[in-house]
């Protein structure tokens, strides 16, 4: 059974949802992050990254850092830019990118879900990374950045989102970078059991995006048990903020690797060594060669694409083994480079599809020596892995459109007010 419940969310006054709501903070690296907060001192960038109120040589995990955030976070209610919702409401929040919707229901999901199970990971988090989140959501008191929950679509819950959606909308806005965002509240107590109990009848969720973020939630909400050892359940830091949607309306995009070196191979070698665990076949078409089905991918290497296809004899079958992403890093990655743990590698980076393959062949000719262009992951794959109770390769999957940051917030302490 899945837990869900409604929140009162803080939240931007109407008229400046748009300046305020911001791309996901760990989207942006620092120097990036730095411009984007002085292009607009409204975002919300400035207060999930409040390094960029520093200098640029600040530690940007020293206390007096998170301890900004959550001043800024006070300024921002305290001047009305930001409301809080006077009862516990869900809320409705579609998001339209190149004529593709998704719309998902933002609420809290039980932290004691996540901990038995019933919210399904697929990756590893890295402690290091979780590390600054939880003292983000400590200081705030205050989860700033939803987790990306997918479920099985089920007709129930469809009809009663659809039913909301005729109303007019809470927040309208299109966005800098073309997404389009409607959402809707639900304040209606009849509505909201009836939510409720539609996704009670869930055996399970499934972490889509923000493992790192899920993590550091319920780290805080152990601490806080920890230091209230007669809590209810029911206190505000046992659950975390989500947004649950549908997996029929979800699309991942490619995640593509990029080599820094050849592993003391020359080109030439490097190929010879590739037909063991693939056909490969020279791409003479124009512009960039783009993987079209499952078991396809694209190498970019001394200035040329190749398609490679994998072999038979070297496929598995077991959830895990059937993804391209395991593929390569089982018969690629770990044998011809040494990078056992692609996490850590300094050898290897990433590189969201939302860039494009023209971003591979840039990287290979700024400081990188070979590129793979992969063939998405399908979310059934996804669903399957983590059924399976396993775990995917890190950087499997690149959803869009991204879930904004400040659009609604989870104090995790009543307001006192």
């Amino acid at each position: 059974m899945t837990t869900i419940r409604p929140f009162q969310a803080l939240r931007p006054a109407p008229a400046l949802a748009a300046k305020i709501a911001a791309l996901p903070y760990d989207v942006y690296s620092r120097e990036e992050a730095r411009l984007a907060a002085e292009a607009n001192p409204l975002s919300f960038l400035c207060i999930d990254r409040p390094e960029t109120q520093f200098p640029k040589e600040q530690d940007m995990y020293a206390p007096e850092v998170y301890t900004k955030a959550a001043q800024m976070l006070c300024d921002m209610e305290g001047s009305g830019r930001m409301v809080r919702d006077a009862s516990p409401c869900f809320y409705i929040w579609e998001l339209c990118m190149n004529g593709r919707s998704q719309t998902g229901l933002v609420a809290c999901s039980a932290v004691d879900d996540y901990l038995s199970g019933i919210v399904k990971r697929h990756e590893n988090t890295l402690s290091a990374q979780e590390q600054d989140r939880i003292r983000h959501i400590d200081v705030c008191s205050m989860q700033t950045g939803p987790i990306f929950l997918a479920y099985r679509s089920r007709k129930e819950i469809t009809a009663l989102i659809q039913k909301e959606k005729a109303a007019p909308p809470l927040y309208a806005f299109t966005a800098d970078d073309g997404v389009s965002h409607r959402a809707w509240r639900i304040d209606d107590p009849s509505v909201i059991r009836q939510m409720a109990e539609a996704f009670a009848a869930l055996p399970c969720t499934y972490i889509a995006d923000g493992h790192h973020r899920a993590a550091s939630a319920v780290a805080v909400a152990q601490k806080r048990r920890a230091a209230h050892p007669g809590y209810t359940g029911n206190e505000e830091f046992n659950y975390f903020l989500s947004v649950l949607f549908p997996d029929d309306e979800l699309e991942i995009m490619a995640y593509n690797r990029v080599l820094k070196d050849l592993a003391g191979r020359t080109p030439a070698q490097l190929l010879k060594e590739l037909e063991k665990p693939f056909q490969i076949a020279p791409f003479d078409g124009d512009g960039c060669f783009t993987p079209a089905k499952k078991g396809e991918m694209g190498l970019y290497l001394d200035g040329r694409w190749y398609c490679l296809q994998t072999r038979k004899e070297y496929q598995k079958t077991d959830p895990v083994g059937t993804l391209d992403v395991e593929y390569l890093q089982r018969e690629v990655l770990s044998p011809i480079w040494g990078i056992h743990d692609p996490r850590k590698d300094s050898h290897i980076d990433f590189v969201g599809g939302i860039r494009g393959p023209e971003e591979l062949v840039r990287r290979c000719h700024d400081d990188c020596a070979a590129a793979f262009h992969m063939y998405p992951t399908h979310i059934s794959e996804l669903l399957a892995v983590a059924d399976a109770g396993l775990l995917m390769p890190p950087k499997s999957t690149w959803f869009e459109p991204k879930l904004r940051s400040g659009l609604f917030l989870h104090p995790i302490e009543k307001n006192q007010d």
